[in-house]
């Protein structure tokens, strides 16, 4: 092995000598698989319906074209059409808000509000200019069409086209200065001295006396200083006005340099800040329009607002300070009486999450529901590392409806507008996905993983709960669209090892026939040629008594090598031991080869993985590579226990997550992976970003030791075995810096066996089909001068 007495940047590009497709003994190749989709198949997305349901619109690309483009299924002759450039323009946004009679929809497109007649079926453009308008929504009961353009809301009127500016942002109100004592007692004596000024001051008074009557009819002054104004909406009656003031703080950023440029100078980009960030402040503000008041929004007594999360006992000496505990604020869901609206408000500290009531007449608030977590508040429809969760207004307009991980699993709920009568409208040991209520308002639709943790169907079930109804029947992921008349369900469908395809199915609840046909076929007869695998999802025994779900791809007898590779998957919450196509389809087919190679492959849902309830995904709180790391060495275990793997040929990779999870596993189970390919890895969770890291790992000021006890870094004297790193050097999400400063580490520590490769033109998610080939060429060649012997 060379020693690395080398200089830094000779270094960085020592990179391993490649051979071709070193004994691999698979039909399958390296540079083929790792064409993507154009070695696949493109596959149909972005489903949406005509609006008299004539047609399945897609996004597709059959031809291998340089982009998707708009493709239509017409019901009525059963073909598929590729739509034109200028009819997709004149199509209406997938994207339509319903008038109350549902006889007229509006829509957003290309930066211009859109009408629709859902009788004639036409659209009407509101605005054609060159600014920008959006979020369009009906107010004033239905007569009018409000929409934001630069900064402000607009209305327009559907019976006489009138628009009208409805709000007035400014940065500041210049006031006339005050006069001091003694001007205002020379003022006042030349009043009582000269008429000729007296009666001047008259008539400009009654000059400003009309104008002020005038400015009583324009919108009142906003003030919003040098705050970015958020979430503007107008409420349905027109009368009261919402917005939330976003105070951004000035937080240090990275620069990411670029190499290869096409200037031919290094060219710095500047990317995220890192985690510990002086977070937003937010301030919810209702405008009364009648009234012309404009008044803040108090949540000062949320409960639990200024609690000290339990972390902080592990620092005793530390105070906790919190001086700003109000996260993110969400745009109102209005009550159809237009007084009264939901807000979801999600703290700065990610542990608790408010259901309130805003009464926009007062500006007041009522908390309707609590949700709190020692970790984090998350799940499916609760909140996302970006955005606020799913509610909504029963069709009584007594009750609400909202999400919760009350019993360790995401569901649906009700309960009163007085926060009264809660119900769990559904319940179990399983997730609930996209909920909806049907056009008619007598029934739900949700995806669910009722059946199995990697298995989801369509369902439908009673308004105010019941028995679930299954509408879907093929196993693996269905993702279903409805009709606007919900007789007809387009289905992306995707098994396993069967990619995606869009199939039509009647709604069993409309017809009898229910059989899904399949409207689309993505394949290559590339792809085709080669029998893919259908790997086992099995569970295996953890450490602690847990069950952990898993991919496994077993070789045939006559090619066995006693060689298993674990696979680990990236984001940390995110499924992969699943019944449907893989998001990470190189990988897949890549398992595919190193099966056809003798390798026993193994695919985790370890601790933090989507799809298994709250206490699986919060099972990496405050560690990061503990039950996480566990969970892939318990899997090794098994292997060697079950499949007889020899305890000495078992490499472990993975990207992103995933990489994290690989060094964690060389640096802290040295004795049981023996190789490793670390690829797109964070190396220090104080580099990475606010939002995802603060979740798991608090900040590193408030907990340090979940920080060093959760970075590879602080662990690298622990590495043993054969390390290869494989990094993007323009990763504008998991910096480059993070392997440049880890490579130093391992440089201090005197660690000869690893190695780094790097990609000059490469961000976090790999877009050149080279790129991924050497990378991949150099993971096969690792396992097998490794594992192989």
């Amino acid at each position: 092995m060379i020693k690395r007495t080398f200089y830094f940047l000779v270094f960085l590009f020592n990179v391993l000598p490649l051979v071709a497709q070193q004994s691999n003994i698979s039909s399958l190749k390296i540079e083929e698989i790792m064409k993507g989709d154009d070695f696949i198949g493109h596959r149909p997305s972005n489903v949406f319906w005509a609006s008299d349901q004539s047609t399945i619109y897609f996004n597709w690309n059959p031809e291998k074209a340089f982009s998707d483009s708009l493709y239509g299924y017409q019901l009525a002759n059963k073909q598929i059409k590729k739509i034109g450039f200028m009819e997709a323009e004149k199509l209406p946004s997938a994207r339509m808000l319903d008038h109350p009679t549902k006889q007229k929809s509006v829509y957003a497109k290309n930066g211009d509000i859109f009408i629709f007649d859902k009788t004639t079926r036409t659209s009407l453009p509101i605005t054609k200019t060159k600014e920008r308008e959006s979020n369009p929504h009906f107010t004033d009961n239905g007569t009018k069409v409000a929409y934001i353009k630069e900064n402000n809301l607009y209305t327009w009127d559907l019976n006489t086209g009138a628009t009208e500016q409805i709000t007035d942002f400014v940065e500041s109100v210049e006031k006339e200065p005050k006069k001091s004592t003694k001007d205002e007692w020379l003022y006042q004596d030349q009043l009582s001295l000269f008429g000729v000024l007296r009666e001047r001051k008259e008539k400009r008074d009654q000059e400003e006396s009309i104008l002020k009557k005038l400015e009583d009819e324009a919108p009142l002054p906003l003030v919003h200083g040098k705050k970015r104004v958020v979430n503007l909406k107008v409420g349905p009656a027109g009368r009261f006005v919402t917005y939330v003031l976003m105070e951004t703080k000035k937080n240090k950023r990275t620069i990411v340099p670029h190499f290869v440029t096409e200037s031919g100078y290094t060219e710095d980009q500047t990317t995220r800040t890192k985690v510990g960030d002086e977070l937003p402040v937010y301030e919810m503000f209702v405008y009364d329009r009648v009234k012309r008041k404009n008044y803040q929004v108090s949540f000062e007594n949320l409960e639990g607002l200024n609690d000290i999360p339990e972390f902080t006992k592990d620092y005793p000496d530390k105070p906790y300070v919190n001086d700003n505990p109000v996260g993110r604020v969400s745009s109102p869901t209005w009550h159809p009486n237009g007084s009264k609206a939901i807000l979801d408000v999600q703290a700065s500290n990610y542990k608790n999450r408010w259901i309130v009531l805003l009464d926009a007449e007062t500006g007041t608030i009522t908390q309707l529901d609590r949700q709190h977590d020692e970790a984090w508040i998350g799940g499916p429809g609760i909140t996302g590392w970006f955005s606020g969760g799913k509610l909504g207004w029963m069709p009584d307009g007594k009750h609400i409806w909202y999400m919760s991980e009350k019993t360790g699993y995401s569901h649906i709920y009700m309960m009163d507008m007085n926060g009264g009568g809660k119900k769990a409208l559904t319940q179990g040991e399983f997730e609930i996905y996209d909920p909806f209520i049907s056009k008619d308002k007598k029934r739900w639709y949700f995806t669910a993983n009722k059946n199995h943790p990697g298995d989801r169907q369509f369902y439908t079930m009673n308004l105010k709960g019941g028995k679930f109804r299954q509408l879907t029947s093929m196993e693996g992921k269905n993702e279903v669209t409805l009709s606007p008349d919900e007789k007809y369900m387009a289905i992306l469908y995707s098994y396993s090892n069967k990619p995606t395809e869009l199939y039509l199915q009647n709604n069993p609840l409309k017809s009898n026939k229910v059989q899904p046909i399949r409207i689309t076929e993505s394949n290559t007869q590339e792809f085709d040629s080669y029998q893919w695998k259908d790997p086992e999802i099995i569970t295996f025994p953890a450490s602690d008594g847990a069950q952990v779900h898993a991919r496994l791809y077993t070789p045939e007898a006559s090619v066995k090598n006693n060689a298993a590779v674990i696979f680990v998957h990236g984001a940390g919450y995110l499924q992969n031991a699943h019944k449907w196509w893989s998001s990470y389809h190189r990988e897949y087919m890549f398992h595919n080869l190193l099966v056809d190679n003798g390798y026993t492959v193994l695919d985790i849902d370890y601790r933090g993985s989507a799809g298994y309830g709250r206490d699986w995904r919060t099972g990496i709180y405050r560690h990061m590579g503990g039950k996480d790391l566990s969970d892939q060495v318990d899997g090794a275990k098994y292997l060697m226990q079950k499949y007889g793997v020899d305890a000495d040929k078992i490499g472990i990779y993975g990207g992103s997550y995933g990489g994290f999870i690989t060094l964690m596993g060389m640096f802290n189970a040295p004795d049981i992976f023996s190789a490793g390919a670390a690829i797109r890895s964070v190396g220090d969770w104080a580099a990475y970003n606010h939002t995802y890291t603060a979740h798991i790992l608090n900040t590193p000021v408030q907990d340090s030791l979940a920080y060093k006890r959760s970075s590879p870094i602080y662990f690298a004297e622990g590495l043993k075995g054969k390390l290869l790193i494989l990094h993007g050097m323009v990763d504008d999400n998991v910096h480059f810096q993070d392997m440049v400063r880890l490579s130093q580490r391992l440089i201090e520590l005197g660690k000869e066996d690893w190695e780094m490769a790097v990609y000059p033109v490469e961000r976090h998610g790999f877009v050149e089909p080279s790129s991924w080939t050497d990378e991949y060429k150099r993971i096969f060649k690792l396992f097998q001068e490794t594992l192989v012997k």
